[in-house]
């Protein structure tokens, strides 16, 4: 079925829907991971977006409900090369085509996506409509322009959990507060394992495998819980997750992390580390086509060695915006210089832009997850 992408710059592409009939808009914008395209169609941080796959060829084996990133496909389209209709794997279950279709969610194929992604890498990520039922080029880009830019949008508060959960024996648990009050008898464990909050910005699930690994307790909570509700539940460590869209409008969490800088150690990830720099004084930008792969080199100052990570975001924290001297820059990107971990010298506190739980990608950042558990010890 023929379908017509087009940018607000007026730049279209035509490529074939092999999910049927449908539309979809966003921000569209490109990933370079060879693999894992399940763990990016599911990850949070990709809400809003369409998400273009630089690897030609995807769909070759398949699906399966492990290696999912949260309960839903995330993105809000799916743009490739070449589709596989026929998958080899032990491990599928469903072909590509039918997940999405399962979920309402376009695919298409036939893209010229070196063509995009060059047109992406010079213009920047852009919004963008996809149709197979409106195929004229005035009306797409028209219509483009009239979606809501990802700055500015607050996007944290929709992916979100509606109600705090405990993450146990990989998955989650709902906790019913008519029941158990959200205070310090919330904890099941204490004693044995150290108690950690997880505040949910749009949190994968194998940030959670990695952190029930390490060794934690893990209620994960609302995005615009309060730092009274926080206290109330004595936690040992604060963990601040990967999430989507600008920082800047997150004011309420902003707002949270700011009075519990001095109260437990915190630790924060992709989305978390961005809200953890503002809440301690720095501003973020948006980047011209932001870090969204599985192979960006990244390096480790502290360790003087370079880690190849799996990045998803458009925002970054500008380095030089660091209120005083508090903080030490432990990790810069390699390909554009731009801030990927800091430490504050006074406060138990750290954060890196990048994944270290990877799904996808390379096992290198690790190690993160025991640091924040040396610094609980």
């Amino acid at each position: 079925m023929d379908a017509l992408l087009a940018l607000e710059d007026g730049r279209t592409f035509a490529c074939r829907s092999f999910t049927g009939p449908g539309e979809a808009m966003g921000e569209v914008v490109f990933n370079t991971s060879m693999t894992g395209y399940q763990e990016i169609l599911t990850d949070p941080s990709y809400n809003g977006q369409m998400v273009v796959m630089t690897y030609p060829l995807i769909g070759n084996y398949g699906v399966n409900p492990e290696d999912i990133e949260s309960g839903r496909i995330q993105i809000a389209a799916f743009l490739i090369k070449e589709y596989q209709a026929y998958p080899s794997n032990f491990r599928s279950t469903a072909t590509l085509a039918d997940y999405l279709k399962g979920q309402g969610l376009l695919g298409v194929e036939h893209l010229d996506t070196r063509a995009i992604t060059r047109h992406i890498r010079n213009a920047g990520a852009m919004r963008a409509i996809i149709s197979t039922e409106d195929l004229r080029p005035a009306s797409l880009v028209k219509r483009a322009n009239e979606i809501p830019k990802m700055a500015g949008l607050n996007l944290a508060k929709v992916v979100t959990t509606p109600d705090p959960f405990y993450w146990e024996n990989g998955k989650p648990e709902i906790i019913h507060s008519d029941n158990r009050p959200l205070d310090k008898t919330i904890w099941r464990h204490r004693g044995v394992k150290r108690a950690v909050i997880a505040f949910d910005f749009g949190i994968k699930f194998n940030i959670l495998r990695q952190l029930e690994k390490a060794g934690f307790e893990l209620v994960v909570v609302p995005s615009a819980t309060t730092a009274d509700s926080i206290q109330a539940m004595e936690p040992d460590g604060i963990f601040l997750s990967n999430g989507p869209g600008d920082p800047e409008p997150v004011t309420d969490a902003i707002e949270t992390i700011q009075a519990l800088l001095d109260y437990r150690p915190i630790f924060g990830i992709c989305l978390g580390h961005q809200l953890l720099g503002l809440a301690l004084g720095a501003k973020t930008f948006k980047l011209k086509f932001g870090h969204r792969g599985a192979n960006q080199p990244v390096k480790n100052f502290r360790s003087g060695k370079v880690e190849i990570t799996s990045q998803n975001h458009g925002f970054a924290v500008d380095t030089e915006s660091f209120p005083g001297n508090d903080v030490e820059i432990t990790h810069i990107n390699l390909n554009d210089n731009t801030l990927e971990g800091f430490r504050h010298r006074k406060y138990p506190i750290f954060s890196v832009q990048y994944h270290p739980e990877a799904s996808p990608g390379p096992h290198d950042a690790r190690y993160l997850f025991d640091e924040f558990k040396e610094l609980l010890r």
